[in-house]
């Protein structure tokens, strides 16, 4: 198969390229981000579709490569040849599931191939059986391909292990051994295994035969079905009435107890007009004991403090004054005798004259206190009686106020005890209309009770019949809180409507069960038949598994010599000569002989030989994996490669697959240089 040429419409970010393909060596070169991993991308999505499933990652490959330019035409073309000469066109919108496949003659055979309702059309696939997972691990290599993740190495290897097994990629001795394991498990079953066909066999086998045996002895169960049935209907009839009863006596007794609420509640109500009547006489004899202490005409003193402040002041006053008179007369007694002294022996004339002058000021000093300290005690006396005047009056407002107080406590009282006879009277009278209709309707609901279970217990001896049902009355009678009594019986009812149904159920699946039995024999005859049948299946799978076994051994030992010697041989060439024997083993992987002998597995190897091995086992793989001779599709695979390694793997690579398509993506001149210096041709392409 060829890759002749390429149309990019948009695909991230190329957009308007045609690019043209040569049979042999193709090199597109192009610096980084310049589009060579997005070119890859657009060739293996063309064959495959773009999944639109993140698998994991931030975007799914239908947004990371939708157009940047924000084209609306996200699609393109490729061309190419199988090896038999047809050549094919698919057209691809990649907004669409499925292509368009054109033949050389430009006719749309799209429906010549099947449909995945997953990836789409298959035409690639059934083309050249290589499906999108063993085209990108074998025929497409990148970089980072030196460091398979384990779940692509996993694939390789596999891939590998069965071509060298079984000698089809696709077909693997251990997933068919285990295929017709997990047949025998699921389609058959083992005695070890549950809810297979075997065990969920001998499971009704088992079922049916036990059910066999109890038909037997289900003759006689309708009879007795129905005699239990009988009785428990007898209970539920008992029940009812008993319910009813205890419903009705609940009921009146919740009426009751309302009706002493309402008694309570005036009681409550009398109670407290009591306090309230208490507390307003305690008030009025306050009242009533302050207007006789302050009664405004009372000859008690009124008593107030700025008053005997006044009081106090006046008689300071009287007291100053006299005093004062006192003073006076002894110093008009002192002045006569020094003047007479002074007189008759002294006979000072200065002296004389002082003493003379003296006399009667001092006589006129004392006139103007006297004068001063009458005019103060008048002063005083009049605010006395102005305060005295003013305080009888206040006392007089008071006194009217607190007699008008106790006239409104008196007809507060008066209207109080008047709501308490009426309560009394109230209270009387719900009380004796209670009892009597609270005794009436207790014997018209007891009386009642008794008359319905006489006429549907008429069979029972009367006597006993009456001395029960007085006890469970009495009983009840004496219960405060008959809900507790209504939920027993309430869940005994539907426990005995539950049996009565259950028993009816019973009833009316015995029948059938009986009558069944001829049927449960067919049955078992034909179980036991199937059995047979699944035995001699599982005999036919263990057959098929001891002869696959057998191929098996016979195609390891013809195909895995060849194999190994390919894949040998071209891992000698492109490693001049290193390494010559490279084998692979499904429970190791590939191991490489070393030149001492021993054998390592690839990931102890340097980064360059691990490339050479993998370059090795996917140029190998290329010869096997399809009937058609596939590109070589090389992504950045030499980075790691000397001068030395990318001149040797360039010359094998043109030497021995001359025959095949070879495309090498690149961002440096590596490579065309030692092609142009081995004159070797190949067709540059540039992004």
């Amino acid at each position: 198969m060829k890759i002749n040429k390429i149309k990019i419409n948009s695909f991230g970010n190329l957009n308007n390229k045609e690019i043209n393909f040569s049979n042999n060596i193709n090199i597109i070169y192009g610096k980084n981000e310049s589009g060579k991993s997005t070119l890859l991308k657009f060739i293996v999505d063309m064959f495959y579709g773009i999944s639109k499933n993140k698998k994991g990652k931030e975007f799914s490959d239908y947004d990371r490569f939708n157009p940047w330019n924000n084209s609306d035409d996200f699609s393109g073309k490729i061309s190419y040849n199988l090896d038999n000469g047809e050549k094919y066109e698919v057209f691809r919108d990649f907004n669409k599931k499925n292509p368009k496949i054109y033949n050389e003659i430009s006719e749309d055979i799209s429906r010549n191939y099947s449909i995945d309702k997953l990836s789409g059309n298959q035409f690639f696939y059934e083309q050249t059986n290589i499906d999108e997972d063993l085209f990108l691990s074998t025929l497409v290599t990148m970089q980072q391909d030196v460091k398979l993740d384990k779940q692509l190495q996993n694939s390789l290897i596999q891939k590998v292990a069965n071509i060298v097994n079984t000698g089809d990629d696709n077909v693997s001795y251990k997933k068919a051994i285990e295929k017709l394991n997990k047949k025998q498990i699921e389609e058959i079953g083992t005695s070890r295994s549950q809810g297979r066909p075997l065990n969920i066999i001998n499971e009704k086998i088992e079922k049916l035969e036990n059910e066999k045996k109890e038909l037997i002895n289900l003759k006689n169960k309708p009879y007795e079905i129905e005699e239990i049935k009988n009785k428990i209907e007898d209970e539920i009839i008992e029940e009812e009435e008993k319910l009813n009863l205890i419903k009705e006596l609940n009921l009146l007794n919740n009426k009751n107890k309302i009706e002493n609420e309402k008694i309570n509640l005036n009681n409550n109500i009398i109670l407290e007009n009591k306090n309230k009547i208490n507390n307003l006489l305690l008030e009025k004899e306050k009242i009533n004991n302050y207007l006789l202490k302050n009664n405004k005409n009372s000859d008690n003193k009124i008593e107030d403090e700025e008053i005997d402040k006044l009081i106090d002041k006046k008689n300071k006053v009287k007291k100053i004054s006299k005093i004062e008179k006192y003073l006076f007369f002894v110093f008009e007694i002192i002045m006569l005798v020094l003047l007479t002294f002074n007189i008759m022996l002294i006979k000072n004339e200065i002296l004389t004259k002082i003493l003379v002058s003296a006399i009667p000021l001092t006589f006129i000093i004392f006139l103007f206190l006297i004068f001063k300290n009458k005019n103060d005690e008048k002063r005083i006396l009049k605010k006395i009686k102005e305060k005295d005047d003013l305080l009888i009056s206040k006392k007089e407002n008071e006194c009217i106020e607190l007699e008008n107080d106790l006239h409104k406590l008196d007809i507060q009282i008066e209207v109080l005890q008047k709501n308490i006879e009426n309560l009394e009277i109230e209270i009387n009278n719900l009380e004796e209309k209670n009892k009597n209709n609270y005794n009436f309707e207790q014997e018209k609901i007891i009386n009642n009770y008794k008359n319905n279970l006489k006429n549907k217990k008429i069979n029972l001896n009367n006597n006993l019949f009456e001395e029960k049902i007085n006890y469970e009355i009495n009983n009840y009678l004496n219960k405060n809180n008959l809900n507790e009594e209504i939920n027993f019986i309430e869940n005994n009812l539907n426990n005995n409507k539950l049996k009565i149904h259950s028993l009816e159920l019973d009833k009316n699946n015995i029948l059938p069960q009986i009558e069944k039995l001829a049927s449960i024999e067919e049955e078992l005859n034909n179980l036991y038949e199937n059995k047979n049948e699944l035995l001699k299946e599982n005999e036919s799978i263990e057959l098929v598994k001891e002869l696959l076994e057998i191929s098996y051994n016979k195609m390891k030992n013809k195909v895995t010599p060849k194999f190994t010697n390919n894949l040998s041989k071209i891992m000698e060439k492109i490693s001049n000569e290193k390494y010559k024997n490279v084998v692979v083993n499904d429970e190791e992987g590939i191991l490489v002989e070393k030149e001492n002998g021993e054998y390592v597995q690839i990931d102890k190897l340097s980064v360059g030989t691990i490339e050479q091995i993998y370059l090795s086992l996917r140029f190998s793989m290329a010869n096997e994996i399809s009937v058609e001779s596939m590109p070589i599709i090389l992504d950045e695979v030499f980075a790691y490669y000397d001068e030395d390694r990318l001149r040797s793997i360039l010359n094998f690579l043109n030497k021995e697959y001359n025959n095949k398509q070879i495309i090498i993506f690149t961002c440096t001149n590596r490579e065309i240089k030692i092609l142009d210096e081995e004159n070797i041709n190949y067709n540059l392409i540039s992004l």
